[in-house]
């Protein structure tokens, strides 16, 4: 059943080219379609060996929370501005993703995406890094460290005219509650460990990584 699902969605995006679209509505929805636990509390499921083929628990312990909170601290300014909260973001998306990856056996994986990783429980495709980054995003909120944005629902773009190079591509996103501007925040752009992008959801795009926006330092 739910392949029948993803492959009527890769069917419909062939169909129209080159498109944006929402995923699957909500994280409720993304979550269920790829098997996903959604995550409660201080415990998620980390998706890895591309596609959610491996799904492994993770409780983040008090300490790392303590940890998260100074870093989403660090990076806040006097004026406390939506800008200092996606900075704190991306050096918080990088932490957990080492915190993670030495626990489940990610700590070496790739930047982007090759046909050797799939299947191989230390490395994660587009899939992957989305539904994690959105589970690591819910737990900073319910952690009460963000205060200028919500958690939206992965969303993908594809532009199938390009070929392999323009398969589909998803990214977590967040929505900043002033002004409605949506941001991708993506990690599967850099190695394991590294910040992640966080851009204007209209500016990121799978063209070319080497012309995405990087976010600042």
């Amino acid at each position: 059943m739910r392949f029948n699902r993803l492959i009527g969605a890769a069917l419909a995006a062939i169909a129209v080219g080159a498109c944006t679209h929402e995923g699957f509505g909500t994280n409720e929805r993304h979550f269920a379609t790829f098997s996903v636990p959604e995550p409660k509390g201080s415990v998620v499921h980390v998706c890895h060996a591309y596609g959610c083929k491996m799904r492994t628990k993770f409780t983040f312990a008090e300490a790392d929370i303590a940890e998260l909170t100074a870093i989403m601290k660090k990076w806040r300014t006097k004026a406390d501005t939506p800008e200092d909260e996606r900075r704190g973001v991306a050096y918080a998306i990088g932490w957990i993703e080492t915190r993670v990856g030495n626990v489940i056996g990610t700590k070496d994986d790739r930047a982007g995406m090759d046909f050797e990783g799939s299947g191989d429980p230390t490395q994660q495709d587009c899939v992957d890094e989305a539904t994690n980054t959105t589970s690591y995003l819910t737990l900073l909120a319910s952690k009460g460290l963000l205060k200028h944005h919500t958690v939206a629902a992965p969303f993908a773009k594809e532009n199938y005219l390009r070929g392999v190079a323009g398969w589909t591509h998803w990214t977590a996103v967040l929505v900043e509650t002033t002004n409605k501007q949506r941001w991708a925040v993506d990690s599967w752009i850099y190695a394991n460990g590294e910040n992640a992008a966080v851009v204007k959801a209209e500016e990121w795009y799978i063209a070319s990584l080497n012309e995405l926006p990087k976010p600042k330092k």
